[in-house]
């Protein structure tokens, strides 16, 4: 993928943010306006399965924001059309084939440490899915956003079988909202680019 943000190393960590924050929506938009390079197309790729509690954050993600249909952001990853381990690569084969130098922002569930569940981490460099349950699969993005949903540590797939579903449907609707407002703002200076936006 091109256009990466050169100030980060790759897979630093840009921003965690609690998703209960009461400026979350505004913290996760932030970040991703310092790190979006202007003049690209957009690519919104959420990873994951509607059968399984945990790992349907990507899913909904993507569902919250096709429902936005203002925004300007290609979204791929749905409850209906879900991207997942069997058909990623062929999803990316076709996300490279129709939007060729594209931004691509890669939205996936995580388990981590039990003071980070609720957690969202936008990271500079790809997504690795399936790394937590030993499945080698294809990297994803420039960059990529995580959803802490759980705790790691023993019996992953079972985690993420019984994760709360409430949990994980606030944390989509926080990040879905960050990504829609982000992309309502970058419109905007698209449409009036006399402006100093970094005045403001």
């Amino acid at each position: 993928m091109n256009g990466k943000a050169n100030f980060f190393k790759e897979n630093e960590l840009i921003n965690s943010i609690l998703y209960e924050e009461a400026d979350a929506v505004k913290k996760i938009t932030d970040s991703l306006l310092h790190i979006i390079p202007p003049k690209k197309n957009i690519v919104i790729a959420c990873i994951g399965t509607d059968r399984s509690t945990g790992d349907s954050l990507g899913p909904l993600v993507g569902s919250f924001l096709i429902h936005k249909l203002q925004s300007p952001f290609y979204v791929y990853g749905t409850l209906d059309e879900p991207i997942h381990a069997v058909n990623l690569q062929e999803k990316l084969d076709e996300i490279h084939t129709k939007h060729a130098n594209a931004f691509v922002i890669a939205v996936d569930a995580c388990l981590g440490r039990m003071k980070n569940v609720g957690s969202v981490q936008i990271n500079q460099g790809p997504l690795k899915p399936g790394a937590g349950v030993n499945k080698k699969l294809p990297e994803v993005g420039d960059i990529h956003i995580n959803g802490i949903v759980n705790v790691s540590g023993f019996m992953e797939f079972f985690v993420l079988q019984n994760t709360r579903l409430s949990l994980v449907m606030k944390m989509a609707q926080t990040i879905a909202e960050g990504i829609y407002t982000s992309s309502q703002v970058l419109e905007r200076r698209k449409k009036q680019p006399s402006i100093n936006w970094s005045l403001i």
